[in-house]
């Protein structure tokens, strides 16, 4: 919290709600008629509190502490009416919404404990004012904007001290959610190297074409952890993209060497001779295509095909991915871009996740269609290069 961007903020609320010199004099010339009866204020008050559970339960020191917080209340109401709305005025209040977080106190009871000390304020004012009675109107008016000011500051710590321990909360959730995933990608590959290790070291008689098959199998498993830790690192830290000219035919053709089809997938790409060469980071498309082309891989567990269609739309090229899948149940197609989410029995779900945050980076757009048991088309749009850009 830096106290001076708050109080500037504090300030620009000021203005916001037309408070000016002429209702600090007005507040001030109140306190006198209000001292009095703050006691009185506070302990109906605790009084209204004690009578609803939720807001009762946060209260867990007795008798005790009730009484450490009305005299904490009552310095509060008292500088209400001092006139020095400075800083240290404001960041007191701001701990005041702080304090509500730490302790679980809902928010919506500060509204209205705040709404029936309002009441209470403007009635004493009215019971007790002894002037010309224009003037009496004049500075509850003052008198509720300052209210209005601290309420606004309260509820602003509030949020951001709720939302600062929200997003805590969810990124302990997804380093936990994102462990286990890690821990499940990297187990099997462990396992199969371990037990290809077990064996080379320990059969006997071992032939040539032996230890050429478990090498291979260990390769196999050390490029599938790579994988794993690959895809957390482009995702934690995905370079800014270096925007040049490119080839899309040549950039389908690299992210297919990559991906690692077996012989069951069949693949057909059609990119017309005409098509103008794409504008962006191809080292980064490439890392798209191939994302969408496993995903492609994964949803066809028993073999099909992929078929990657190009086409231009004005200054755009769109890129067409099919396959004849599973498809993807409509529950999870608002779902599958976001970190951590698969619908994989295996997979910590990032392909999708990074492929949208380059695109995002590109200022391009990733369409999902599909149907249960047919198949489903994930469809890249992203600006070509013309004029001088082009190839």
């Amino acid at each position: 919290m830096d106290s001076q961007a708050l109080f500037a903020r504090y300030q620009e609320l000021q203005l916001y709600v037309g408070w000016c010199d002429q209702d600090v004099h007005r507040v001030q010339s109140a306190r006198d008629f209000i001292l009095p009866q703050l006691p009185a204020l506070i302990d109906d008050f605790y009084g209204e509190i004690d009578r609803h559970p939720e807001a009762r339960k946060v209260i867990t020191g007795g008798d005790v502490q009730v009484q450490r917080l009305k005299g904490t209340l009552l310095a509060w109401l008292d500088e209400l009416f001092l006139g020095r709305y400075d800083s240290q005025y404001v960041v007191r209040r701001w701990k005041v919404g702080w304090r509500h977080v730490e302790i679980g106190l809902s928010q919506v009871y500060t509204n209205v404990a705040l709404s029936r000390l309002r009441d209470g304020l403007f009635e004493s004012l009215h019971d007790r004012w002894r002037g010309d009675r224009d003037e009496l109107s004049r500075t509850i008016r003052s008198l509720s904007k300052l209210l209005d000011l601290d309420l606004a500051i309260i509820e602003d710590a509030y949020q951001a001290e709720y939302l600062k321990r929200q997003q805590l909360s969810e990124r302990l959730a997804a380093i936990g959610q994102m462990s286990g995933g890690v821990a499940h990608e990297l187990r099997n590959p462990l396992n199969v190297v371990k037990t290809s290790v077990y064996f080379l070291l320990n059969a006997k008689n071992l032939t040539a074409e032996k230890t050429a098959e478990h090498l291979h199998r260990i390769q196999r498993q050390v490029d599938v952890a790579d994988a794993v830790t690959t895809a957390l690192s482009d995702f934690a830290k995905l370079p800014i993209p270096q925007f040049q000219p490119f080839l899309l035919e040549l950039c389908l053709h690299q992210a297919l060497e990559i991906s690692n089809l077996p012989e069951n997938i069949h693949v057909s790409i059609n990119c017309p001779a005409d098509l103008p060469a794409l504008l962006g980071d191809q080292r980064q498309f490439t890392i798209v295509f191939s994302n969408l082309i496993r995903n492609a891989r994964d949803a066809m567990p028993g073999g099909g095909s992929v078929s990657i269609q190009a086409s231009r739309d004005g200054d755009l090229v769109e890129v067409a991915v099919t396959d004849t899948g599973e498809g993807i149940r409509d529950e999870d197609l608002n779902r599958i871009l976001e970190p951590l989410y698969s619908t994989k029995a295996r997979g910590i779900g990032l392909g999708l996740a990074i492929t949208r945050a380059i695109l995002d980076k590109h200022t391009a757009r990733l369409d999902v269609r599909s149907q249960l048991g047919v198949g489903s088309t994930f469809t890249v749009r992203v600006a070509a290069a013309l004029g001088e850009h082009s190839t």
